[in-house]
């Protein structure tokens, strides 16, 4: 069967990579620590809508996920009382968001009956829950790295409380898609199928919030045509036609990147002009990084 992972940021960074850097610097840290808290709160109402959507049937699924919201609501208090205790906000963060972009990349119109849905579904839960086991263990990995600082300790210890958690969501959606699988040539298909659409899908989203330098609009036309070349031949017209506009002129995308040069600026307008113009204009993900050190 097919397995899919997360991918390197374009290929290039690895989770470890830009974690190591994240903890470097107190207020991207934060903003990091929000989007983990919001990812989780968020899931429970996506998981409440699947739960509503399959009306009690089938009873074991339903009886599953139900615990996995729970799963996610106790994930978001423990983050909600970190950033609590340690001063910090706890509105949406800012950027464009993962969730929604995930969203924004489905193809909804191509699932026609429960089977479809739960497949979908799966598949779906299967590799964002990936992405999130990958950042806990780098961003755990980082922190011991980091210097032990009474703060830094009480982030690594809540998102080791996270972790086993979350990679028993990634064992328990790997076994439901197996169970699937097994039945016949034919489900095996389809989730194999659903694993490669959603993989796509979860990089071009995990992408769209990372990358905002320039020639960034292009790479995520790319990446919308890998989703497209996951899609029956049939379907992908009409996808196009749907997903390109936003793609191409997404105004999230210029909205951030706004407030990343006013926020480069007013912290150093030398280094602003020597290595954020450069590295921008440049697209070089690993200049970007050394320009962050």
């Amino acid at each position: 069967m097919t397995v899919a992972y997360p991918r390197k940021l374009r290929n290039q960074l690895s989770a470890l990579d830009i974690l190591s850097q994240v903890v470097k610097q107190r207020e991207v840290h934060m903003v990091t620590l929000n989007r983990y808290r919001f990812n989780e709160q968020r899931s429970c109402k996506d998981l409440t809508e699947l739960i509503e959507q399959l009306d009690g049937q089938p009873k074991q699924l339903v009886r599953e996920l139900s615990h996995h919201v729970s799963d996610e609501a106790r994930h978001a208090y423990w983050l909600t009382d970190l950033l609590d205790e340690l001063g910090e906000e706890i509105g949406t963060p800012p950027g464009t968001s993962y969730i929604d972009e995930f969203e924004r990349l489905l193809n909804r119109a191509s699932t026609n009956s429960k089977e479809d849905t739960i497949i979908d579904a799966l598949a779906a839960i299967n590799v964002t829950e990936k992405r999130g086991c990958e950042y806990f263990s780098a961003h755990i990995k980082a922190l011991k790295a980091a210097e032990q600082t009474p703060e830094n300790i009480k982030i690594r210890e809540t998102i080791e409380r996270i972790m086993p958690e979350e990679a028993g969501h990634v064992r328990w959606g790997n076994r439901k898609l197996a169970e699937i699988a097994q039945q016949s040539p034919r489900h095996k298909a389809k989730v194999e199928n659903a694993k490669l659409k959603y993989a796509a899908i979860e990089q071009a989203a995990f992408e769209s919030g990372m990358d905002v330098l320039a020639g960034a609009e292009f790479r995520r036309v790319d990446n919308l045509m890998k989703v497209i070349d996951t899609l029956p031949i049939w379907q992908r017209p009409q996808y196009l036609i749907e997903h390109l506009p936003q793609t191409l002129l997404s105004p999230e995308l210029q909205k951030t990147r706004i407030e990343l040069v006013q926020r480069a600026w007013q912290r150093d307008p030398v280094a602003f002009v020597e290595k954020f113009i450069p590295m921008f204009f440049g697209g070089d993900l690993k200049a970007a990084q050394k320009a962050t050190q």
